[in-house]
């Protein structure tokens, strides 16, 4: 195991400690939720919650199971922090994040508590960095009361489908509307740009659709500015679920598999922007 010469002594002071002997598989999905500086920590038995908010009307969130982790200790229920996002990722990629088959830059993280900075042990052929991070008593993250028994529509997708819909809607919206519906259109992204009204359908039988469940017919608008971070998530993943629920609020769940094909989760809640009325 990487990072092995720390003595027992060092190792039990601290509350939380997470290796990886790949750090890009934790690089990458922080990366994905990376549209503000600060984070919040939040670490259990099951492993890293890692959250990023913007204005109340929007928030990330990333899951690292603990299984992802080759050592994953935790000495506490939970255990929180808040930290500069932007300092962590660029000391997570301090050896330049190196894509060459064979070479990994391996990660010890570990904090001791409140007040105590969060300390990377980042080592790549033979040579061992250690970086501090302040942090800072984590804020609430914000509770968008989204429940899985108010889901009225959701469908999954394959990415690439939602890719391809993204490169031919018009980003000069300033809004992205979502029609969802038990019958046609069925599933319908809209945009209303400076080059015109354009609509993205897609048929429930469609072979990129792989789960379509609708209860009702629902549209609703969201800010492209609070939607765009949200592609960094797209780009990684291989499949995304839409969940709306009763409120219009939006659920984009996102599955990405990491460099040694092991799962993560990163999901998007937004609110909308504003009511539609059916014609």
């Amino acid at each position: 195991m990487p990072l092995s010469t720390q003595s027992q002594a060092d190792i039990d002071q601290y509350i939380l400690i997470a290796s990886l002997d790949n750090a890009r598989n934790l690089s990458n999905i922080l990366k994905a939720i990376s549209f503000r500086d600060h984070a919040i920590f939040s670490a259990t038995q099951n492993g890293l919650k890692v959250t990023v908010e913007d204005s109340k009307c929007l928030q990330a969130n990333a899951f690292i199971q603990a299984d992802i982790f080759q050592e994953y200790i935790i000495k506490e229920d939970t255990v929180g922090f808040q930290v500069n996002l932007t300092v962590l990722l660029d000391c997570l990629t301090i050896f330049g994040g190196s894509t060459v088959p064979g070479v990994c830059t391996a990660l010890r993280m570990c904090y001791n508590g409140y007040g105590y900075p969060l300390t990377l042990f980042l080592e790549e052929g033979g040579v061992v960095t250690v970086c501090k991070i302040n942090t800072q008593e984590p804020e609430e993250p914000i509770d968008f009361d989204f429940c899985s028994t108010n889901v009225t529509n959701k469908v999954i997708l394959q990415s690439d489908s939602l890719k391809e819909a993204f490169s031919e809607l018009d980003m000069t919206s300033e809004v992205l509307q979502i029609t969802m519906s038990p019958s046609h259109p069925y599933f319908r992204l809209s945009t209303f740009g400076n080059s015109g009204n354009a609509h993205y359908d897609y048929p429930k039988d469609s072979d990129m659709m792989e789960l379509f469940q609708c209860t009702k017919i629902q549209t609703n608008r969201y800010k492209m500015s609070l939607l765009k971070p949200s592609t960094k998530a797209l780009a990684l993943s291989c499949k995304v679920s839409v969940r709306t629920d009763s409120r219009g609020f939006l659920s984009l769940q996102y599955l990405v598999r990491n460099d040694d094909g092991q799962i993560c989760f990163v999901e998007y809640y937004c609110c909308p922007d504003e009511e539609v009325e059916e014609e």
